[in-house]
C-alpha cells in the first residue's frame, strides 16, 4: 500500500487537482470545524453581503462538534459527522473558495457538480475514532458563533491529520465505486 499523501491547508487547486479518490493523506495546517447551524449562518452572511467571520479561499472545513478539552489537550474528541446535513450550503461556499471538506457519508449530486467546477475535494475521516483525531490537533481557538456551542467556527491547527480522498476534484466518489462493485446485475 502507497504512503500517504501529505498535504498542507489551505489548500492550492492545483495541489487538490492532483488526488484521487482513495488517496490516503496526512493533513497538516489550519482547519476550520463547522456544522450545519454555522453553515447556515455562513451562507445567510454571504447572502446578506456580509463579510464572513473567515476568508474561505483554499480552506477545509472540518465537520465536527468537538467535546471540551481535557487538561493538556487542545481540543476533546473530534470524530466527523454527517456530511449530508451541510449539503444545501456547501455548492455557495466551495464558489466562494472552500477547496476541501472533511466529514463522512455520501454527498448530493449538486456538491459534487460544485467540486468539479471549482476544484474542491471531499475527505472523510473515520467515525469512531475522535479520540485519536484529537491527538493531531495542536491548537484550537474560537473563531465565531460562540453561542452554537459545540458547532461553533473553531480555528484548529492539525498534524497529521488522516483522512482518504472520497470524493475528488474530477467527481470520482469511492462510495459510488463501491457501490458499483457490489451492484448485482439483475
Amino acid at each position: 500500500m502507497p504512503e500517504p499523501i501529505r498535504i498542507k491547508a489551505p489548500l492550492a487547486e492545483s495541489d487538490v487537482k492532483k488526488l484521487k479518490a482513495g488517496d490516503r493523506v496526512l493533513v497538516s495546517g489550519v482547519v476550520y470545524t463547522a456544522r450545519d447551524a454555522a453553515h447556515k449562518r455562513l451562507v445567510e452572511a454571504l447572502e446578506a453581503g456580509q463579510k464572513l467571520p473567515f476568508d474561505l479561499e483554499g480552506q477545509i472545513i472540518y465537520y465536527v462538534g468537538p467535546c471540551p478539552a481535557k487538561p493538556g489537550q487542545a481540543l476533546g474528541s473530534c470524530g466527523p459527522t454527517t456530511s449530508g446535513r451541510m449539503d444545501p450550503y456547501t455548492p455557495t461556499l466551495i464558489a466562494r473558495g472552500l477547496r476541501g471538506m472533511i466529514g463522512k457519508g455520501s454527498r448530493v449530486p449538486a456538491v459534487v457538480e460544485a467540486m468539479r467546477k471549482h476544484g474542491a475535494v471531499y475527505l472523510a475521516a473515520i467515525g469512531g475514532a475522535g479520540a485519536l483525531a484529537a491527538k493531531t490537533v495542536k491548537k484550537a481557538e474560537m473563531v465565531a458563533y460562540e453561542d452554537l456551542g459545540p458547532e461553533a467556527i473553531r480555528r484548529l491547527e492539525v498534524e497529521d491529520f488522516p483522512a482518504i480522498v472520497c470524493i475528488d476534484a474530477q467527481g470520482n466518489d469511492l462510495y459510488e465505486a463501491g457501490k458499483a462493485k457490489y451492484r448485482v446485475a439483475r
